[in-house]
């Protein structure tokens, strides 16, 4: 598994220090609102659970499932596979996501959201990647800024493979092309 990555991006440690910053800083401006956290599965898993333990204010959460990639690329088309369970109306939503590339996917159901009232609707992206943003929207709350490159581990995969990785690794272009 470790042969088909070309370089290690973003290690372990200096995932979890970032993580733990954004927790502490989500909690600091959401302190006394009761968001809701809505993970995108499948990617945002990992982060998500580490997420969560540094963050001290009460809060639930819920999960999405939404599909938009073939491959390494986005097909523009966004199919939502499992919706939310909670009422959202009124309330404060924190979106929580593994990467935002593109940004088609997380503006859809942005947008998607919007039209259930909630009270406010905040992006917080382990990677944000504005080389390829296609859609207007940016993450209120975000851990890296990374290049161009085909990202794998820490919750991402290729083709449902690597997302176990414990750091954030380029994949090797032979290995997708």
């Amino acid at each position: 598994m470790r042969e088909a990555i070309e370089r290690v991006l973003i290690s372990e440690e200096e995932l979890e220090a970032a993580v733990a910053k954004i927790g502490r800083q989500i909690s600091e401006d959401y302190r006394g609102k009761d968001p809701i956290f809505v993970g995108v599965l499948k990617g945002c898993f990992i982060f998500m659970a580490d997420l969560m333990r540094h963050v001290d204010i009460d809060c639930s959460m819920d999960f999405m499932a939404v599909s938009s990639y073939s491959g390494t690329t986005s097909t523009g088309a966004v199919k939502i596979n499992k919706d939310l369970s909670e009422i959202i109306e009124g309330r404060h939503l924190i979106l929580v996501e593994d990467i935002l590339d593109s940004g088609v996917t997380l503006n859809y159901l942005k947008n998607y959201l919007m039209v259930r009232k909630p009270a406010s609707i905040a992006v917080a992206t382990l990677m944000d990647k504005p080389a390829r943003r296609k859609a207007d929207i940016y993450a209120d709350y975000s851990c890296f800024e990374i290049p161009d490159a085909f990202v794998v581990g820490y919750g991402l995969d290729y083709n449902e493979r690597y997302r176990n990785l414990p750091y954030i690794g380029v994949l090797k272009p032979e290995i997708y092309s």
